[in-house]
């Protein structure tokens, strides 16, 4: 698949894995309509990405989601990358945050797609490509909002995909592990396999260039996650989340 002359809708593109992908999409002449709430930081992006467009964005909000699809008009393909991320086990629960990350993480996705995705049915083509998490595959501790919301991606992901198999939309799932951004840097423990923002842009773009459906990675990490599915309960929770 080429992407030169394609246009794409980036949600959540300013900084992170969101800006490194637009950086390796604009290299291969892509088009792109590049989305995230700080409106500044992405006049800084598109400044270095000639003939980019800056298209600020609260996925929060349902009446400026509607307004800035209208506004973008047709596209080729919507990356949803769009995500806020902080540490919160049970016992530490901070509501606001909470909400946020299923708000946004989630529901914010959703919001998205039900302004772009009919457009794409009625014409039978397009493409959508999800940013789910490894994180998604099973709960983990202290991770209840970002593991919630991840894994109900992951689960949107795979019934667009049983419902648009054959009709011209192409839907792809991208589950990345740690990748070194800002959020991350909220993270007290030691994170396995942790990923420059471009070594993970180039997994997404791979899974583009594919077939595929979905691509797990570092793929030696997303196996530990993959597997824990088949575990029993009482076995993953002993390994994952043991007594304290």
């Amino acid at each position: 698949m080429t992407l030169t002359g394609k246009r794409y809708w980036l949600v959540g593109a300013s900084e992170g894995l969101g800006l490194a992908l637009a950086r390796q999409m604009h290299a291969q002449g892509t088009l792109l309509i590049l989305s995230a709430r700080n409106a500044a930081k992405l006049e800084e992006v598109c400044a270095t990405l000639p003939g980019s467009i800056a298209a600020p964005l609260d996925v929060a909000d349902s009446e400026a989601v509607t307004r800035v699809a209208a506004e973008i008009g047709l596209i080729d393909g919507l990356i949803w990358l769009a995500g806020v991320y902080w540490p919160m086990p049970a016992q530490s629960l901070n509501a606001d945050h909470f909400v946020q990350m299923c708000d946004v993480n989630f529901t914010g996705c959703a919001r998205v797609l039900g302004a772009v995705l009919p457009a794409m049915v009625a014409r039978g083509s397009g493409h959508i490509v999800l940013t789910g998490s490894l994180s998604g595959f099973r709960g983990l501790p202290g991770a209840m909002g970002y593991s919630a919301s991840k894994a109900g991606v992951m689960a949107l992901a795979e019934s667009l995909y049983a419902d648009l198999r054959g009709t011209g939309i192409r839907v792809q799932l991208a589950n990345p592990g740690f990748i070194k951004t800002r959020l991350t840097a909220l993270n007290t423990f030691k994170m396995p396999f942790l990923m420059e923002p471009e070594a993970a842009a180039a997994e997404m773009m791979a899974l583009m260039a594919s077939t595929a459906f979905k691509r797990s990675f570092p793929m030696v990490f997303s196996w530990v996650f993959r597997l824990s599915q088949f575990l029993p309960d009482w076995a993953y929770y002993r390994l994952f989340a043991p007594k304290k």
